[in-house]
């Protein structure tokens, strides 16, 4: 079979310079992007059943943009005025350049990790004397409450959004060639809409292992994995099956 169309569960990019549109150039494919879920904000009322006392914490851990919004949405709804001493710890530079949308940026004690929660620990670690709050989704994963824990920090998640399966439906008469995911949410999303999904000669593409194994559980045929040695991207992986594809 020759690959001709590929459905990416994610958000369509904001412009062409991505690599899902370079690999359509190259190999005359449809490429289309469909997020599988969507993210929803607890309502402050839900927010409050955890008893949560925002003014106890003395520092704020950020994994992700999304973090960020939902923390300053919720002090707002519950009238909590954030105090300028506050301390953000945030896992990149850019999830830290994001807090400019919300705080005077120069003014305030921020830190950032290179990229990974690994990485933001050292941090944390050196302040080991503040009471964390971790703002964080239905789904955190679970990683981040085993390393504060192992490191005997103190801290609370908050969960303040909720990751929900969106409505499929339209795509019940589509067909692809390709069906690329990201996170288990996503293949969740899949089974959940479409309870009787027949896979056949549709290809599998799934990235990370979480990602693997929520596909494998639910019976999935996983054609095209990423990363693998030499293969950091999801487009390579797809690049390299469907040249073995032509091939045969």
């Amino acid at each position: 079979m020759n690959i001709k169309s590929i459905l990416v569960s994610q958000p369509k990019p904001k412009n062409d310079k991505n690599p899902f549109h370079d690999l359509a150039s190259k190999h005359s494919l449809k490429v289309d992007f469909r997020p599988f879920i969507h993210v929803e904000g607890v309502p402050s009322k839900d927010f409050r059943q955890q008893r949560i006392d925002l003014s106890s914490y003395s520092a704020v851990i950020f994994t992700s943009r999304m973090a960020i919004d939902h923390y300053f949405r919720i002090a707002k709804e519950t009238r909590f005025t954030v105090p300028d001493q506050m301390k953000y710890f945030c896992v990149s530079e850019a999830v830290a350049y994001y807090l400019q949308n919300y705080v005077v940026y120069r003014k305030r004690k921020i830190f950032h990790g290179k990229q990974t929660f690994k990485d933001l620990m050292e941090l944390v670690i050196k302040h080991n004397g503040e009471k964390y709050l971790v703002p964080c989704s239905d789904i955190q994963r679970k990683n981040i409450p085993d390393q504060l824990e192992k490191n005997q920090i103190k801290f609370k998640n908050a969960t303040l959004y909720n990751t929900v399966c969106s409505d499929l439906s339209d795509l019940k008469d589509v067909k692809y060639d390709i069906l690329v995911f990201y996170s288990p949410s996503g293949i969740q999303s899949l089974i959940k809409n479409f309870p009787k999904f027949e896979q056949k000669n549709t290809k599998i593409a799934a990235f990370g292992q979480t990602t693997v194994q929520a596909a494998e559980n639910a019976g999935l045929r996983i054609d095209i994995k990423a990363p693998m040695p030499g293969i950091p991207s999801m487009t390579m992986a797809i690049e390299k099956f469907i040249k073995a594809d032509k091939e045969h």
